[in-house]
């Protein structure tokens, strides 16, 4: 970002800011294009997954014929337990609106959490990496800058949206409705990243900034499942706009136009008030301030910091917690859904049929409820992985490992402690899950073993692996783009595990996703051979990446 702020020189008049064709160049419009081409390629991922899982639920709903057990599907989905999870059930007799139901809110989730990343890296990541000392030094203002990268997050928002409606509608959904919900997408993601921007101006560091804005998405999304599961909270649905989707009711041909607008207005103020609030704050703090100030004291020198491996602890401890915490209550809040969730796929045989059709036999048991739901948990496994490896990359990329890597301590050496610490993390996450896994459980009386829940959620760790051996790869080879290449083992090969089980493709295209090679535990017992070759794949991304990692430039 640098370069915008330089004033070329004319080579016919010499004069300063007037290009060869005699205009003065917009520094406004070149920050925004710039911003544009930063935020572009995650904005067509997330633009992407989300058309396409719509897609395939629409097909899956044709093809195995659901639309004649909608009494089923409503008498599943008014469960508490389900509704938790899903949200209240609206138009599931038409495809569109079971699409809504099904992948709604978890899309919702995709497009908020990236648009805040996004708007954190933007603003705070830009200053604290020095690249808007000079913007603010010439012809733009910091609210301007901050007008602009909401604009410009928000514009990606909206491009998910447009593209999961036209996805909808080529499946064969309802254009209004389709339209409706890509509406309520791009709102999400204009949310996220009025948050990610006001959490930006709050605290000075961006990794902080970051985790203020997830933590707050994610408490509105525990809101959600508070206000659908619990019908005397039913009100807190309009605090979120996790909350406001069904509120809306795409596809539903019942609900008034009054309630829609309602739910849309609620939703444009639950974007514009944090955005407005970033705006005016961005105006009146110093460059590199924050309303909440660090700490003016240093705290005693860890123990830890006297060692390599003790310093990667340090990094990593916080981090856990926090995936810790958040992780293990929505296995808390999906454990005691357990026994109420399989017994309605029982007395559903129609739902269950689907389900295996799906790749999720035996849900109607607790132990094939606990599989599927560990075919899940590979997602914020891997993310938590690839995230940590990230953070080395940024760190690299703001100049504070540079004085680290002056000392006799050779890069590939600490990629290869970092990769021991973040594996050890990662399985002690998996622990975690599954210890809140079976505390849900056994609140709701659902009789699952203690054993059995800690061996699903830790089944699925060589997947993970895999993911923080891309991860470590993209860090020799593109810094750039490690979360992205670190999370596609487990959120790709989910998706494509998905597909290959809906639509029957053949075996060899199913068995690029990692996930297929690993056994449904703990209704099967472990698969030691896919689970060894899975960890053979992850040592070699790890050490080619190391390798170069070891090699290449700083910030190469």
């Amino acid at each position: 970002m640098t370069a915008v702020g330089d004033r070329p020189r004319s080579a016919a008049s010499g004069r300063p800011g007037e290009s060869s064709s005699g205009r003065v160049p917009r520094p406004g419009r070149a920050v925004t294009a710039l911003l544009a081409r930063q935020a572009r390629r995650g904005a067509l991922v997330v633009a992407a997954v989300s058309a396409g899982a719509c897609a395939l639920v629409v097909v899956q709903y044709d093809s195995l014929g659901l639309a004649g057990s909608a009494g089923a599907l409503d008498v599943l989905a008014e469960d508490p337990a389900v509704r938790t999870l899903f949200g209240p059930p609206v138009a599931l007799d038409d495809p569109g609106g079971f699409t809504v139901w099904r992948v709604g809110s978890f899309l919702q989730v995709l497009v908020a959490l990236w648009a805040a990343l996004v708007a954190t890296r933007l603003t705070r990541g830009e200053e604290e990496a020095g690249r808007w000392d000079l913007l603010r030094g010439g012809l733009l203002r910091a609210p301007s800058l901050v007008v602009r990268v909401l604009a410009v997050v928000a514009a990606g928002g909206a491009g998910a949206g447009a593209v999961t409606a036209a996805a909808l509608v080529a499946a064969g959904a309802s254009p209004g409705g389709s339209l409706l919900f890509g509406a309520v997408l791009a709102g999400t993601g204009a949310v996220g990243a009025a948050v990610g921007a006001l959490a930006a101006q709050v605290v000075g560091e961006r990794r902080s900034a970051s985790g203020l804005a997830v933590g707050a998405l994610l408490g509105g999304v525990l809101l959600r499942m508070v206000a659908d599961g619990v019908e005397a909270l039913s009100s807190l649905a309009w605090a979120t706009p996790f909350g406001l989707l069904h509120r809306a009711a795409p596809f539903d041909a019942t609900a008034s136009d009054a309630g829609r607008t309602a739910a849309l207005l609620v939703l444009a103020a639950l974007a514009a008030a944090p955005g407005v609030a970033a705006v005016r704050l961005s105006g009146r703090r110093d460059l590199g301030g924050a309303l909440v100030a660090g700490r003016s004291h240093r705290s005693p020198r860890s123990r830890l910091l006297r060692s390599l491996p003790g310093v990667l602890v340090h990094r990593t401890r916080r981090p856990l917690l926090v995936w810790g915490v958040g992780l293990g209550a929505y296995c808390v809040v999906v454990g005691s859904t357990t026994r109420s969730a399989t017994g309605l796929l029982q007395d559903q045989p129609v739902l269950a049929r689907a389900a295996a059709e799906a790749g999720f036999p035996g849900l109607g048991t607790v132990e094939g409820f606990v599989a599927a739901l560990c075919s899940v948990l590979v997602v914020p496994l891997g993310a938590f992985a690839a995230a940590r490896v990230a953070a080395t990359a940024a760190d690299e990329a703001a100049g504070r490992l540079a004085l680290v890597h002056a000392l006799p301590l050779s890069r590939t050496r600490w990629a290869a402690t970092e990769a021991v610490v973040v594996a050890v993390a990662t399985a002690l996450l998996a622990v975690v899950a599954g210890l809140a896994l079976w505390l849900g459980a056994l609140l709701a009386g659902a009789g699952l073993p203690l054993g059995a829940a800690v061996a699903g959620t830790t089944s699925v760790l060589p997947v993970a692996l895999v993911c923080l051996g891309a991860a470590l790869a993209a860090l020799g080879w593109a810094p750039s783009a490690v979360v992205a290449v670190g999370v596609l083992p487990a959120a790709g090969g989910f998706l494509l595990l998905a597909l290959a089980d809906s639509l029957g493709w053949p075996a060899a295209v199913r068995g690029l996703a990692p996930s297929a090679h690993l056994a449904a535990v703990p209704v099967e017992p472990w698969d030691a051979v896919g689970a060894a070759g899975l960890v053979a794949v992850a040592l070699v991304l790890a050490v080619a990446g190391g390798r170069r990692y070891g090699h290449r430039d700083l910030r190469g």
